[in-house]
């Protein structure tokens, strides 16, 4: 299972973003890009020291400042269950 696939496979979930710089975000994925650059949406943005706290209808996180993500444990169910679909799913050689 590779990095990108499992995002791209999380979009509507709910997902918490941190910066390098210590920020969060929590919000739903709306999209990704190769570069994991994300389009996040309904966003609560905290800052590094846990003293402010601001709510974006959207934003945009680029990918070269993300530290960490956390994902669902519902994420990983899709990919696993798309991947099966592609095995299967897929023409036979026979």
């Amino acid at each position: 299972m590779l990095p990108l696939t499992l995002l791209k496979s999380s979009t509507t979930l709910p997902l918490l973003v941190e910066l390098k710089s210590g920020t969060t975000y929590n919000g739903r994925l709306i999209s990704c890009d190769h570069y994991m650059n994300l389009n996040l949406r309904e966003v609560v943005c905290t800052s590094s020291d846990g003293s402010q706290f601001w709510k974006l209808n959207e934003c945009y996180i680029r990918g070269s400042s993300i530290k960490y993500l956390r994902l669902p444990e519902e994420a990983v169910e899709n990919v696993k269950e798309e991947e099966k679909r592609e095995s299967y799913g897929g023409r036979g050689y026979g």
